[in-house]
């Protein structure tokens, strides 16, 4: 990856997280922490690697990408917008009454949204459902699936990726925001996942550790998901929640938290700041 394209996916990612920002403000509700962490992801997926085409979000032939951790909505509908999907105008009407943005991802209300997740655990199942009838159908459209590293403590997780393996969903790629922080503190306090890369291989998975803040490291991930055959793969995506936002990085309280119009204001001066530097 050339410098121009590490600059022009760095603006974008500022971009994003500034849309984050304004979305749960406006709300006054929403989870910017997970979002924040996932905005690299979100902005490599959809201004690199994803095929698709904001003119016809319903596109047969289309890549398809599910947010199984769907309360990190706010960092998919800001990528969307820049994408080119809706207005970025609709940030500003996050969790409103009659808006388009719902606070968790809805299939049927948003364009570019394929799959309405929420209740977590849940997503991944949607995924390999897709990926395994694109098998079925002979198509070739790839499957991406976006966990919370909180969120695979749930059982129907493993049951889901025990399932793609055994099918040889190599059609199926699967990214971990691991960010190491959940609603309730530390991931390894609550429920210990280490060592998640032997526990993902040993259910069948090729596995790749990225850092998720970096884009050529994410692109070699990403290109050795492409080279994989007859398994499902797994990114490890080590993240900080709330990157890009000084006060907000590495603090659990901002899983679930809008910032009052003083925490706003300074993390949209900081986003601008940065935006601004890399314009």
């Amino acid at each position: 990856m050339d410098a121009e394209k590490r600059q022009s996916l760095a603006l974008t990612a500022a971009k994003v997280r500034a849309g984050i920002i304004e979305g749960v403000y406006n709300a006054k509700s929403g989870h910017p922490g997970g979002s924040l962490s996932s905005a690299d992801i979100f902005t490599y997926l959809y201004f690199e690697k994803l095929n698709i085409d904001p003119q016809d979000p319903k596109c047969p032939e289309r890549d398809r990408f599910v947010l199984s951790k769907g309360h990190c909505a706010p960092g998919l509908y800001a990528a969307l917008a820049l994408r080119g999907y809706f207005s970025p105008d609709e940030l500003k009407k996050l969790r409103h009454i009659g808006a388009m943005l719902q606070g968790h991802p809805d299939m049927k209300g948003t364009p570019g949204v394929d799959m309405s997740t929420g209740s977590l655990g849940q997503g991944i199942s949607a995924a390999v459902g897709m990926a395994l009838a694109a098998k079925m159908d002979g198509k070739d459209y790839k499957v991406y699936c976006l966990l919370g590293d909180g969120e695979i403590q749930e059982g129907q997780v493993w049951e889901a990726i025990m399932f793609a393996a055994h099918h040889k969903l190599d059609n199926l790629c699967l990214i971990l925001d691991y960010n190491g922080l959940q609603i309730d503190g530390d991931v390894e306090k609550v429920a210990g996942l280490e060592p998640i890369d032997e526990k993902l291989r040993s259910f069948g998975c090729e596995v790749a550790v990225a850092d998720g803040h970096d884009f050529e490291s994410l692109e070699s991930a990403f290109n050795a998901a492409r080279e994989c055959s007859c398994k499902p793969f797994a990114i490890i995506a080590r993240t900080t929640k709330g990157k890009g936002v000084s006060f907000m990085e590495n603090q659990a309280g901002w899983h679930g938290k809008a910032p009052n119009a003083e925490q706003y204001q300074k993390a949209m001066d900081e986003l601008n700041s940065a935006i601004a530097a890399l314009a």
